[in-house]
């Protein structure tokens, strides 16, 4: 027994010692994290020789029925299996079915009541009374064959009468179906239509079909349920819609339009015709006069609206009697043109005219400059009252007052959330993330080129993410309310700022702060090339990252994405040295003077109020050391000097007159992320002068690090971080001599309304307008 306690004695320690052997290094390599590259996914970052995905192939008749608020229909779906693979089962989405009212998405959310401001829609997801979700008729084979199928809350498996073989394996079925349309302002969603006071809809459909979940080689089925956050994963393929509306309808939709002269009134086609060579002012389709008559009325009649779409990895459209409508021509680099369009209501006509449109023509210009250039013949903003993105069309919000005017931060939000919802065709409709379990990837990257696109907007752009500073109150609060970027979409706290926030924000350092904005452009654009019409991984994303721009960034990508810490950054200390000449006499003399001219103690202050002291009654108590001063110079120090010069090279001679100072800097670091250090030094003359030392002076010692900078003249003050980049959460303590920073009840204080002030203002300018106008 006791040799059996021994034993364990020592298996226990030396498992201690092997946990104390453990590379905690924060600039340690991401080996364990990342997986293993192969055959599909290679070292570099890039998709490998064997790299395949498949394809889903869609035929679907759809109508909207206007009166009954329903979507009825069929589908022909041609999946291709391109995988290694034999399948046995298919796995669909059926999102529309979080709305049903046996839906897990109810179950999960907790909820609180508030006596004095709880809403009805919080209501009604407590006590779900909405008939949501896919109403499956049938899922039959090529031939009329019925399938066996399984419904799984938001997923459906359907069961192949036969193996799908792997490597170009085909199998073609059919699925009818029929659901409620919810109604967005009730109850919510990413899609849905919205009512208005004249009893008149918009539609903003999407998820409105069953569609493949995307099977490859990191997951095998995605088949993750949809609990409302998380958004999609999806394959790419080649879809043909007709779709049936009531007739005095107009349509918007992914891909182009099959049968214009059947749908368009020639006068409408002319336009549209008009605005493809239109490069600067959009050109109206159908008018706000136009579209308010169309509203008086409303036609029971339908006709079918044809699109085709080829390989995208979804499809959405908008239609309503209400949509007033412009479009624009985009000149692309090889000569082609995309048409930007978009549809509105007349809520909204004061801010959609102005900037819509001309959004949608800016954003593909310069998403198209820092990835690749937009591939797609159309790309639409469609006024939905919310923010949400499909291929070629996306819904979007902005109305106007009630006296036809908007304030600061509607029209800021308008034109960012067209420039973040047109923007997301890149990230993930072409560069197809997965959605569903990595937010971040296509929201972070969006958002980070979305900055982009907003500076060459407009100076000075009020931007609400991007830059360094905005993202310092999150990383430095509550830290079990944040997780750490590499958290799947439903278990995230602080959606917004966790996947579009900070890793925006981490994206403009890389580019300002840590890579350089050539090397670092050059890498993003290399990533958007190689994995465009493409399923990336976080993986793919930092090898190829580090691998473009020749950076090791493991332990940015650790620090940034892998954890919740944050940077502080602390100026603790500040001394300053001059170089020791080695002249006994000269060293002398300063010391003599800093003592002369320096302030005196209390016992040299107080002794002058003696009136005689002993030694000056009695001097016989004097000898040689009463008088002697050792900093007064002597014969000695001019020998001793010269022997030193004698034994100096001529370049420690250089060295010893070069006339530098010398201030010793130490940087403290508290947050726990490892960041580039970046300071400021003022001279006397007032000039300043830019150290940036980059993240590895961390690598031995993550908490504090001491530096001396030589400079050619003295130094009236230093800043750490002068130029907020590297998200420092407290810049109270970054500059010697320390400076006080007003709280921020002080800057609240000073802070004056503005809102009432600008909506007058816009009143006055277009009355002033208005006036000019008249004969």
């Amino acid at each position: 027994m006791k040799q059996l306690i021994v034993f364990c004695l020592c298996l226990i320690a030396t498992s201690l010692i092997a946990q104390d052997n453990t590379n905690t290094n924060l600039f340690r390599q991401l080996a364990q994290e990342l997986p293993s590259p192969n055959t599909y996914r290679t070292a570099s970052g890039a998709p490998g020789h064997e790299y395949w995905q498949q394809q889903a192939d869609y035929k679907l008749k759809i109508t909207l029925n206007d009166e009954e608020k329903k979507i009825y229909g069929e589908e022909t779906i041609t999946y291709t299996n391109n995988s290694p693979d034999d399948l046995s089962y298919l796995w669909l989405q059926l999102d529309q079915n979080v709305r049903a009212k046996d839906s897990d998405a109810h179950l999960i959310g907790t909820s609180k009541i508030d006596p004095n401001s709880t809403s009805t829609r919080t209501l009604s997801r407590l006590i779900p009374t909405f008939d949501g979700g896919f109403k499956i008729d049938h899922v039959k084979d090529a031939s009329g064959r019925a399938m066996k199928y399984v419904i799984n809350n938001t997923i459906m498996r359907i069961d192949l009468p036969s193996t799908l073989k792997a490597k170009g394996g085909k199998i073609t079925f059919n699925i009818k179906w029929w659901y409620n349309i919810n109604n967005t302002r009730q109850i919510g969603g990413r899609s849905g239509y919205e009512e208005f006071s004249d009893g008149q809809r918009v539609y903003c459909i999407a998820q409105f079909y069953p569609r493949l979940c995307k099977y490859n080689d990191i997951e095998g089925w995605q088949n993750k349920q949809f609990y409302g956050r998380g958004e999609f994963t999806l394959e790419f393929g080649d879809y043909e819609l007709e779709l049936s509306v009531p007739e005095d309808h107009l349509v918007a939709a992914t891909g182009t339009l099959q049968n214009e002269s059947s749908v368009l009134s020639s006068e409408q086609r002319r336009r549209l015709s008009e605005a493809k060579k239109s490069y600067v002012q959009p050109v109206t389709i159908n008018t706000l006069d136009e579209s308010l008559e169309n509203s008086k009325e409303v036609s029971t009649k339908y006709k079918t609206w044809k699109f085709k779409a080829e390989n995208v990895r979804d499809f959405a459209f908008a239609t309503s009697r209400r949509f007033i409508w412009d479009a624009m021509g985009v000149k692309m680099s090889d000569g082609s043109t995309v048409m930007a369009q978009s549809m509105w209501v007349p809520e909204g006509d004061c801010l959609w005219k102005k900037y819509s449109t001309k959004a949608v023509a800016h954003t593909i210009k310069w998403f198209s400059h820092y990835t690749f250039d937009y591939p797609y013949p159309v790309a639409w903003s469609i006024d939905g009252s919310m923010g949400m993105e499909y291929p070629m069309i996306c819904f979007n919000y902005g109305r106007c007052q009630s006296d036809d005017t908007y304030s600061k931060r509607i029209k800021y939000g308008h034109i960012g959330v067209i420039i973040h919802e047109v923007g997301h065709n890149w990230f993930p409709m072409i560069v197809n993330s997965d959605e569903r379990q990595w937010t971040w990837m296509d929201e972070g990257l969006n958002t980070y080129v979305q900055y982009l696109t907003e500076q060459q907007w407009e100076r000075n752009y009020p931007h609400r993410r991007g830059p360094a500073d905005k993202i310092t109150n999150y990383m430095g609060g509550d830290k079990s309310r944040i997780s750490p970027i590499m958290t799947n979409s439903e278990s995230i706290w602080q959606f917004g700022n966790n996947a579009y926030g900070k890793p925006a924000t981490a994206l403009n350092i890389l580019r300002e702060t840590v890579v350089g904005r050539e090397l670092f452009d050059h890498a993003f654009k290399e990533y958007s090339n190689r994995w465009k019409f493409k399923n990336p991984y976080p993986a793919d994303f930092f090898r190829t990252i580090e691998d473009a721009s020749g950076v090791d960034l493991d332990w940015f990508w650790r620090g940034w994405f892998y954890t919740n810490d944050h940077v502080d950054q602390t100026l603790a200390s500040v001394n300053h040295y001059n170089m020791n000449s080695g002249n006994p006499a000269a060293e002398k003399e300063r010391a003599k003077k800093m003592r002369d001219e320096g302030p005196q103690n209390i016992s040299t202050l107080r002794a002058k109020d003696i009136a005689q002291t002993y030694d000056e009654m009695d001097t016989t108590l004097r000898d040689f050391y009463t008088t002697y001063d050792p900093l007064e110079s002597d014969v000695l120090d001019d020998d001793e000097y010269q022997q030193f010069l004698n034994n100096l090279s001529p370049g420690e001679k250089e060295l010893l007159n070069n006339g530098k100072q010398y201030y010793e800097l130490t940087i403290e670091n508290s947050g726990g992320l490892m960041m580039p250090v970046i300071l400021q030094f003022t001279y006397v003359d007032g000039t300043t002068e830019d150290f940036r030392i980059p993240a590895e002076v961390w690598r031995f010692n993550p908490e504090k690090i001491t530096k001396v900078f030589p400079t050619d003249q003295e130094v009236e003050k230093i800043v750490l971080d002068p130029y907020l980049e590297i998200a420092d959460v407290n810049t109270d303590d970054n500059s010697y001599p320390r400076e006080r920073t007003p709280s921020r009840f002080e800057a609240f204080k000073n802070k004056k309304p503005r809102a009432t002030r600008e909506n007058a203002m816009q009143r006055a300018n277009r009355a002033k307008k208005k006036k000019e106008l008249k004969p």
